[in-house]
């Protein structure tokens, strides 16, 4: 048995994965309008906004049956709420702020199965339309679907990158390029030398340990061009809001420009 994670599937064939963030969307329908606008992923961050387990939950379950994967951030180290989001429909969980391997390691245990890791088991999940499913096809099917990545967004993160990307379970990296830049004293500055160099610690580290490398925070076209040339694929396009916001004036700005 398998289950179809539409983030995965994009990264295992070398091309662009592309997420939207939710933070202030409060129905299922978010999920219908991600597939229709060509997303791959949602990000449910439970880290950043006031969004409640439960709707994430509904959320999660929306986007399943749209055949977009539910991929859910959560404050550092809440692993009682990030299995809980896994349990709820969930395929796969961003943990911010991973230090070094031994952090990385932690979030593996905590978020898989075993025998790769500890996660204890819940049966009829929504993954499997709450189907009882034998555990052990349960366990192997969940794991070889969920995403675990891990956010790398400090200096000492990047320095680690190499042991963070050999840690097994680890699926890959988001780049929080807006913390990284303010930690290195550069806030907001994305196509600084020391961001550029970053980048290229991370990537490289992901491509010698065939992990996926990803980023947050960017929006300038050109930079993002750059860095997906460089060999980014995970990708955070933006949140529902900024998007929203985007649109929104350019259309009212052109409106009093009728006049």
């Amino acid at each position: 048995m398998t289950i179809r994670n539409s983030a995965r599937e994009r990264l295992e064939k070398g091309e662009v994965s592309i997420g939207l963030g939710v933070r202030l969307a409060r129905t299922v329908d978010i999920a219908k309008i991600a597939r229709a606008t060509g997303f791959d992923w949602l990000f449910l961050d439970l880290e950043h906004g006031p969004m409640s387990l439960e709707t994430c939950a509904a959320i999660s379950v929306a986007a399943l049956d749209v055949g977009v994967a539910p991929i859910v951030r959560v404050p550092n180290g809440e692993y009682a709420l990030a299995t809980r989001a896994l349990d709820a429909g969930a395929l796969g969980i961003v943990m911010p702020h991973v230090d070094t391997a031994a952090e990385a390691a932690e979030v593996v245990s905590r978020l898989k199965y075993p025998p790769i890791g500890h996660r204890s088991v819940a049966g009829q999940q929504p993954q499997f339309d709450y189907r009882a499913v034998k555990i052990a096809e349960l366990t192997t099917t969940l794991n070889a679907a969920t995403l675990v990545i891990v956010m790398i967004e400090t200096p000492t993160a990047v320095a680690n990158a190499d042991a963070i990307m050999a840690t097994p379970g680890v699926d890959g990296v988001l780049i929080g390029t807006n913390d990284l830049a303010a930690e290195l004293g550069i806030p907001g500055d994305f196509s600084h030398p020391k961001i550029v160099s970053a980048y290229e610690t991370v990537i490289a580290a992901c491509k010698k340990h065939n992990k996926w490398a990803g980023m947050g925070g960017v929006r300038d076209d050109a930079l993002l061009k750059q860095y997906i040339g460089m060999g980014i694929r995970l990708i955070l396009a933006g949140a529902e809001v900024s998007i929203l916001m985007g649109a929104a004036t350019q259309r009212t700005n052109f409106m009093r420009g009728c006049l």
